[in-house]
């Protein structure tokens, strides 16, 4: 029975991507601080689309050809010449609502597109505000799954190994997982999901260090909750929107 069971691997940087066969998986892009949970709750308030893009160039140029909403950070902050940043509470439905997005980040962004290069089979984005959806998605589809954690310019981060971890820890029994990264941030989210905030802290994150050195606890006390902006951005002509309504 455990050879029909479909492969899962975690990639804990984009500098490890190239070690997996991602051309017959669905590639999970985790940035959970914070472009997959932006993403995740643009498209839950009724955003018709998120483009992502991986240079502050293309985001300008595009949204003027689109005429859409230009938004992404760079080391955290709004990057020259957009308008908007990477927080989820820059897009409630009332301002994103049938709305294009053109989003570009530091580490998101550019990990999708990697993995575009590589060859992804399928490729959607997931973090704690949708992790409900994520986990529904890979469990009906039954294929070999690469959970892709974007880090912080290569250097592994806690936030989203702990997301890989909680997907881990809900689909495992389906799943063949020979695979030390998986069994790694399995453990590491056992030890901190009563507290993913307070883990985070007491841990002294990086990534909780350079969003609260801007104030934003509260963006990622967000970014660490589950299901609340629980739809599945999936990966198609270029575009990010809600599975089942592209």
């Amino acid at each position: 029975m455990t050879q029909s069971k479909p492969t899962l691997f975690t990639s804990l940087s984009p500098a490890l991507l190239h070690l997996y066969d991602l051309n017959n998986s669905i590639v999970v892009i985790i940035d959970v601080l914070r472009a997959t949970s932006t993403i995740a709750t643009a498209l839950h308030n009724g955003a018709k689309c998120v483009i992502p893009v991986d240079s502050v160039a293309k985001c300008i140029e595009l949204g003027k050809k689109i005429d859409a909403v230009t938004a992404g950070e760079r080391d955290g902050k709004i990057a020259e010449g957009l308008e908007y940043g990477n927080s989820p509470f820059e897009y409630p439905e009332e301002f994103i609502k049938g709305k294009t997005l053109v989003l570009t980040t530091t580490n998101g962004t550019k990990l999708l597109h990697m993995a575009l290069e590589r060859g992804a089979g399928h490729i959607i984005t997931g973090s704690f505000p949708n992790l409900g959806a994520v986990c529904d998605y890979l469990l009906s589809q039954r294929q070999p799954v690469i959970l892709g954690c974007a880090a912080w310019k290569d250097r592994v981060n806690m936030e989203d190994m702990l997301f890989a971890g909680a997907v881990i820890n809900r689909v495992k029994e389906y799943f063949t997982i020979h695979c030390d990264s998986s069994q790694i941030a399995a453990t590491m989210y056992s030890k901190a999901k009563k507290d993913l905030y307070g883990f985070m802290k007491e841990k002294n994150a990086t990534h909780y260090h350079r969003l609260t050195n801007y104030g934003l606890e509260k963006d990622i006390k967000y970014c660490l909750t589950p299901d609340l902006a629980n739809v599945l951005p999936f990966y198609e002509d270029g575009k990010l929107a809600v599975h089942g309504k592209q």
